[in-house]
């Protein structure tokens, strides 16, 4: 009895050093968010995940249960819901940049870059707003979505992918996602583009005068990809990082989370030696674009563009996403049997 009562002493002491650990990881995320990624912080640091592209999937309060397996294990891609109104989900496009647009809905976002050699679109949206937003919106900012010769996909979910094989199909694009995403298309449901190119960690795509970095950043999906944009605000250059997978969707596992908290890190990094002062993502909540988007639509010609961050909030925003992942991990493992 007392070898029990030991070790129900030592389960309970270490649960309280894991929350405690959890804790100071969720202190850590907040001072990173500052004033700027506070929609971040509250969506990823929360113990039980909020958040666009969480779809309210499982838990990680003390005694609750995670699922089970790792990245990807168990997962089927989540067909599209039954297409709203589209007073709900419509949004109209925008110029970010000289080179790059906004072409999503209200909540999913999508990006057009403009070249010398045509245009890479980034996420493809549904297949029942991609026409609307992409391609029609492309036309009212003045660029011919015949001209799209990419569509690089972020992960294999429905509110980025399914629009992809309209874009193929119509306009002939090349589709490029990762490996393990393109496995998780043909594991998921609903209409997903012909298997075109892979994209390799570290992969440039070169197109006319624009080369945007990929890089391969497994956590939201095995096979997320996030990416570097050079982009001019006025002819003056910028480097825009783009973090492809935000949300806590996966099995809560310490495993997930310790990729995904890896994975943050890694690209913050990489985007801080890049120099990157600017910061989008394919869900407008986290990258505050509906505020940004307005500012932008009554900009004047001294005002600065709200996207550019500068590096340190840049860099701040990965810290926000890898600190709150680590806040997860401890939480997981508070909550295992002893």
């Amino acid at each position: 009895m007392g070898a029990v009562l030991v070790a129900c002493a030592l389960a309970v002491a270490g649960a309280a050093a894991q929350n405690a650990d959890a804790e100071s990881h969720v202190a850590a995320a907040k001072a990173a968010a500052g004033q700027e990624h506070t929609e971040l912080f509250t969506s990823l640091c929360s113990e039980t995940p909020t958040g666009p592209g969480t779809r309210g999937r499982g838990t990680t309060t003390a005694g609750a249960t995670a699922t089970a397996g790792t990245i990807g294990a168990g997962q089927r891609q989540d067909g599209p819901p039954p297409p709203p109104a589209r007073s709900e989900w419509h949004a109209e496009p925008m110029k970010v940049f000289d080179n790059l647009y906004f072409v999503g809905m209200k909540d999913v976002s999508a990006w057009a870059v403009n070249t010398t050699g045509g245009i890479i679109v980034l996420d493809a949206l549904y297949d029942y707003s991609v026409d609307d937003e992409i391609a029609e919106g492309l036309r009212k900012v003045g660029l011919d979505p015949a001209n799209i010769k990419y569509v690089v996909v972020s992960h294999g979910h429905g509110d980025h992918s399914a629009g992809a094989k309209y874009l193929q199909d119509r306009f002939k694009a090349h589709v490029v996602l990762s490996s393990e995403d393109w496995d998780l298309l043909d594991r998921g449901r609903g209409p997903k583009p012909t298997r075109d190119q892979v994209a390799a960690d570290g992969q440039k795509l070169t197109l006319g005068d624009t080369t945007i970095t990929m890089y391969l950043t497994p956590g939201h999906t095995p096979g997320t990809l996030s990416y570097l944009i050079p982009v001019k605000d006025r002819g003056t250059p910028h480097l825009v990082a783009e973090w492809g997978g935000t949300a806590f969707n996966f099995p809560r596992t310490a495993e997930n989370f310790r990729v995904y908290a890896a994975s943050a890190e890694r690209f913050g990094d990489i985007a801080a030696k890049a120099g990157a002062d600017a910061v989008i993502s394919n869900h407008s909540a986290y990258d505050g674009s509906a505020q940004k988007l307005r500012a932008l639509g009554v900009r004047g010609p001294d005002d600065k563009n709200p996207y550019v961050i500068g590096t340190d909030a840049v860099a701040r925003y990965m810290k926000v996403a890898g600190e709150c992942a680590k806040a997860h991990l401890a939480w997981v493992t508070a909550a295992k049997p002893h």
